[in-house]
């Protein structure tokens, strides 16, 4: 969705409606510090005049886990010209996952370039075809490959062009610089849970 054709008023009160439907809160600011709680992570580090906004929000009781979807700005420089990116998040925070320090993102040509100097990239013989479309990077590379398994890999290959971070009881996912269309969102949500099942600890299940 191209940010200079989005009726925000309108897509407010989709948003709104989704929330409803999901049982969750929304507002259209960043009322629950999501940005401060996720600075340590890539997305959130880029750039400048970053903001969450238009918060879908949802925790259990005893904030077990907490759900959140919102959309996000931050404004890079092309040359001499600010340009402000926009695109929608998926977070949850819980207690029934325990992930390493992970960054998983479509792959580029600069990329495999990169990786011919020395840049980190972690594949897999089992999956290359995985392997082959994403950049994989984190400290801790046996415990990454201990969470990346075959649910995990089939879904981004089925989810082209996802992006996904993680520590500890984080989880973001998101389609880099993308700006979730309302009618896509149920969808989003729905998929951004189905990764949080392939990934829960398995002493939690």
């Amino acid at each position: 969705m191209a940010r200079w054709r989005t009726d925000w008023k309108k897509r407010k009160q989709a948003l709104q409606d989704l929330a409803s439907r999901h049982e969750m809160t929304f507002q259209e600011k960043d009322e629950w510090g999501l940005r401060t709680l996720l600075k340590d992570f890539s997305l959130f580090g880029i750039g400048h005049s970053r903001r969450v906004f238009n918060v879908l929000y949802s925790a259990t009781d005893f904030l077990e886990e907490k759900l959140a979807v919102f959309d996000y700005r931050y404004t890079i420089q092309a040359g001499n010209t600010p340009v402000t990116q926009f695109q929608t998040v998926f977070f949850i925070q819980s207690k029934q996952l325990s992930l390493p320090q992970m960054l998983l993102k479509p792959e580029n040509f600069f990329h495999k370039v990169g990786t011919w100097f020395g840049m980190q990239d972690i594949d897999f013989e089992e999956y290359p075809e995985f392997s082959d479309r994403y950049l994989l990077q984190g400290e801790d590379e046996p415990r990454i490959r201990e969470t990346i398994n075959d649910d995990v890999s089939k879904f981004f290959l089925v989810q082209k062009k996802w992006s996904m971070e993680s520590i500890g009881y984080f989880l973001v996912l998101y389609k880099h610089q993308h700006l979730m269309e309302a009618r896509e969102m149920d969808h989003f949500v729905k998929k951004g849970m189905e990764l949080y099942g392939y990934l829960k600890s398995k002493d939690a299940t």
